[in-house]
């Protein structure tokens, strides 16, 4: 039973190796992006049904207005894109789901504080959905489990199956789907730097933007890096200064700036 799950997991691997764009990374994808977009409909349906949605003419014109330049920089003309404002000034968030359903909080605005910063936010969480990073986790997961199953059923100690399990479990959360979690943001903000340029805002904004965050965040209790799904805030400011240079190679300034 055992080799039968390890070989179909293995088959699994191999059929499901696609590359991400802009970074060219190898990743694991068992679901189609047709089901995936499907979700992120679902959710995010499920998510405006319990939010309360901003009715702000100024915050969604603006939210709506960049988010489209974004959306056009990426290219996937085929996403049913949206773009929300929920209203709750205590929520200092935004994300993108499969398939291109965008919602930033109203608690997010002043950090923002511009086009440009508004832009590194969404030009990141967009990268996040061209990634398919929630597809890429989910079959992490489903490879998880598939690794646990096989394990199970592979030890002759049955008093001590469920221990076994458990260990697995922990061990591949915090040594592989937590650092994928943080290899996921930090792509993010890497593709997210050359959207935002691409669609005519200074990539440099993004660095100013993620110090905001971070200032934000003092005094907050934060895990240790290693069992979190962000890299920590030095971290992540250093690496974008280090992608700057190549986002910098795609920015035009519009005419008249």
């Amino acid at each position: 039973m055992n080799k039968i799950v390890l070989w179909g997991l293995l088959a699994l691997i191999v059929a499901g190796c696609q590359n991400v764009p802009v970074t060219g990374r190898k990743q694991l994808q068992m679901v189609s992006e047709q089901q995936e977009m499907r979700m992120g409909l679902t959710s995010f349906k499920e998510i405006l049904e319990k939010e309360k949605l901003s009715h702000d003419p100024v915050a969604n014109e603006r939210v709506q207005r960049v988010g489209a330049r974004i959306a056009a920089a990426t290219g996937r003309s085929d996403y049913a894109w949206e773009f929300k404002v929920i209203d709750n000034d205590k929520t200092q968030n935004a994300f993108c789901l499969p398939g291109g359903k965008v919602a930033v909080y109203t608690g997010l605005l002043p950090i923002a504080q511009d086009d440009a910063g508004l832009a590194a936010v969404i030009g990141h969480e967009v990268a996040h959905a061209i990634a398919r990073h929630g597809g890429e986790r989910l079959s992490q997961e489903m490879l998880v489990a598939g690794l646990t199953v096989a394990t199970v059923v592979a030890t002759s100690d049955s008093k001590n199956r469920n221990l076994y399990a458990g260990l697995l479990g922990a061990g591949a959360a915090v040594g592989f789907l937590l650092p994928y979690s943080r290899l996921h943001e930090s792509e993010a903000d890497r593709m997210g730097l050359i959207y935002m340029a691409k669609a005519g805002y200074d990539p440099r904004a993004a660095l100013s933007l993620w110090q905001r965050m971070a200032e934000a965040g003092k005094g907050k209790a934060k895990p240790p890096e290693f069992l979190s799904t962000h890299p920590a805030d030095e971290a992540r400011i250093r690496e974008i200064q280090r992608w700057l240079p190549e986002a910098l190679n795609y920015y035009r300034p519009p005419a008249g700036h």
